[in-house]
């Protein structure tokens, strides 16, 4: 495109204002639809070449892709073609038909000239300037570019423009803002002969050819004027009605989309093709990729209620779809893999996923290289920062953390806590499971065992309640008694941030080493003040995913006198010497067994953290840990919600 534009146009494209008998020129002007209302896209971007051009009748800024163009010059005809800031008009693809319909020898040129919402009284010498003085305020910057006479500008450009080609059409989408006008037809006529005559035309070689309205399956906005278009050649014998039956439109029924203006551009272009006696061939269009969704798919549990889309599919293909009329290029981000989402030429952009593996996913889509939430999403923070989610559902497997009917159920309370030892602040927030059984009356004075649950890397205290579903866990494991009624206190472990570097080995963390003394400190000792809590040891656990495992990891086994139950998953522990890591702890097998009543860790088959080497050397020293591999899960929620779902059975239990 930073080629185009490159013209020396009258002296090198058309010569030194000698008029080209090849150089066919069109005159194009109207209202809103010829103006333009939708945002070009790709292919509407591609330089059609030397043999399609445009005058603007407005100067226009040089931007990043294009330089300035000057009005009265001629160059290559890439969109807007009205104006700044304008869109894709019926006139970009009516000059790419003819070039393709057309012997190579000749040139099409165009001159534009429309105003949306625009009387046609605004095109008549006699009655624009009454028409401007009574112009609505949004109209009037329009007006102004065109000096407030826009008939004036097209006829002056055109006469330059007669010096170095010949007319051969007039080119009309007008009519909305007067339907039901019965001087419309007259009104048109009069403009045409207008032109006709100041110009100097034959009216028998030079055709107007009028667009019809916005139809949208007979919902259109203006559709009371299709009957006044289609009879115009009935006041105008030189007319001809460019149909726009099955054009598609925008959502608001009035201006067609970027498919529609390329048909209807197309329609225009065979129409004047036939009348100067050619057979008319279409140019290339890349039409949408219609994505079928099958009948089975059904609408994630994810996304938020009132829309349809995101949906799965029984074979677990992902749909997802978004409406952004304005954007060239949407990709939808999932499981390490990036889909190019198609256009309908609506405005919307849809995509299908590979199937994807069951569970909780993070996803992301991009407009134009900015990422983004899907608004149909729910949102779930993880990737350091708030991110659209979509579950992927297992069959009766995943039961044990959904909800159920017939059993009672726990809350997970919402608490600020004061942390004179808190780096970010001495305010913060944590979550706090209590079983269902906590609120009766008859327990009011028992006492509960606690377990620290921690989230990875990026994620947040809310992280385990919505994303890893835990109280469904908890509430599903005390009612069926494979666990017994415990808290379980979520906080955000100072890692909702991006790593940080530093010294990361076992037991001198930097990253997250700042939550450490607030929750020896601070959070311990406000949950056991704040609730019915077991305080000692032997009533305390701690467990982590992902890098919540390698803090469950600094945190314990520096402080065996607090914690007598751990577990990991996914546990981002790395280079461990298991003989010397923690000053020896592991040393002595006999003793650290008895102070930790169990150990746990697991990992995903498709983890790209995995605990199997840890575990073995510690089994070779004699430490007791238990230990399992989610089959066919990765780094993921659904392989932590097994790991949790198979670590609380053994709590607090001896």
């Amino acid at each position: 495109m930073k080629k185009l534009l490159t013209l020396v146009f009258c002296l090198c494209a058309l010569g030194a204002h000698a008029q080209d008998p090849n150089f066919y020129i069109f005159l194009c002007f109207g209202q809103s639809n010829m103006e333009g209302a939708a945002r070009p896209e790709a292919q509407d971007l591609k330089s059609p070449g030397p043999r399609f051009l445009w005058m603007p009748a407005v100067d226009y800024p040089a931007t990043d892709k294009l330089p300035a163009r000057k009005m009265g010059e001629w160059t290559e005809a890439i969109p807007p073609l009205c104006r700044p800031n304008t869109g894709l008009t019926p006139a970009d693809w009516f000059g790419r038909t003819l070039v393709a319909s057309l012997p190579e020898n000749i040139k099409i040129g165009v001159i534009h000239v429309a105003i949306g919402g625009i009387d046609i009284k605004g095109f008549l010498p006699d009655s624009i300037s009454a028409y401007v003085k009574k112009a609505p305020g949004w109209m009037k910057g329009m007006l102004e570019a065109y000096n407030n006479n826009p008939y004036e500008r097209l006829v002056t450009l055109a006469k330059k423009a007669q010096k170095d080609g010949v007319i051969k059409g007039i080119l009309m989408h007008q009519g909305e803002t007067n339907t039901g006008d019965p001087k419309w037809a007259g009104m048109v006529k009069q403009v045409y002969d207008n032109l006709c005559s100041d110009l100097k035309l034959k009216p028998e070689d030079v055709n107007l050819y009028a667009g019809n309205i916005v139809q949208a399956g007979g919902k259109g906005v203006c559709i009371g004027c299709k009957k006044q278009i289609d009879e115009l050649p009935l006041t105008l014998h030189t007319s001809q009605v460019i149909s726009s039956d099955d054009c598609t439109n925008g959502p608001d029924r009035l201006h067609f989309d970027a498919a529609g203006y390329r048909e209807l551009g197309c329609r225009y272009g065979e129409a004047v093709a036939r009348f100067l006696g050619y057979e008319p061939k279409r140019p290339h269009i890349d039409m949408p990729k219609r994505i079928e969704v099958p009948a089975d798919a059904v609408t994630a549990e994810t996304a938020i209620p009132g829309n349809e889309f995101p949906k799965v599919d029984k074979e677990r293909r992902a749909y997802f779809r978004i409406q952004a009329p304005q954007a060239r290029k949407v990709v939808v981000d999932i499981c390490s893999k990036k889909y190019d989402m198609q256009p309908d030429g609506k405005g919307g952009f849809m995509a299908v996923t590979d199937p994807l593996p069951v569970g909780f996913h993070y996803y992301f889509m991009n407009i134009d290289g900015v990422n983004f939430i899907d608004p149909a999403s729910e949102t779930f923070f993880g990737c350091n920062r708030e991110s659209g989610g979509i579950e992927i559902p297992e069959g009766p497997e995943g039961d044990y953390y959904r909800p159920q009917q017939g059993i009672a159920h726990g809350q997970v309370r919402s608490i600020y806590y004061h942390s004179p030892n808190s780096k970010f602040g001495e305010w913060r927030h944590a979550l706090v499971y209590t079983p269902a059984e906590y609120e009766l009356a008859k327990n009011a004075k028992k006492r509960y065992p606690v377990l620290y649950l921690q989230h990875g890397m990026g994620e947040g205290e809310t992280s385990w309640a919505i994303q890893g579903k835990m109280q469904h866990i908890m509430d599903n494991a005390i009612a069926s008694g494979e666990a017994v009624p415990m808290l379980v206190v979520m906080e955000s472990g100072d890692i909702k941030q991006p790593f940080g570097g530093g010294n990361n080995q076992a037991g001198r963390s930097e990253y997250g080493a700042t939550f450490y003394p607030v929750l020896l400190n601070d959070l311990i000792p406000y949950i056991d003040a704040n609730f019915r809590t077991k305080s000692d040891r032997e009533n305390r656990a701690m467990a982590g995913l992902s890098w919540g495992g390698h803090q469950t990891f600094d945190v314990v086994l520096q402080n065996l006198d607090k914690f007598a139950w751990l577990g990991t998953f996914s546990g981002a522990i790395f280079g461990l010497d298991v003989k010397t890591a923690y000053n020896g702890v592991f040393a002595n097998a006999d003793e650290f067994n008895k102070k930790i009543h169990y150990m746990y860790m697991n990992w995903g088959s498709d983890d790209f953290i995995k605990s199997g080497d840890i575990v073995k050397q510690l089994r070779e020293l004699g430490i007791k840990v238990d230990s399992s591999e989610s089959a066919g899960t990765g780094h993921e929620f659904l392989t932590w919600r097994r790991g949790l779902h198979e670590f609380i059975p053994h709590l607090f239990k001896k």
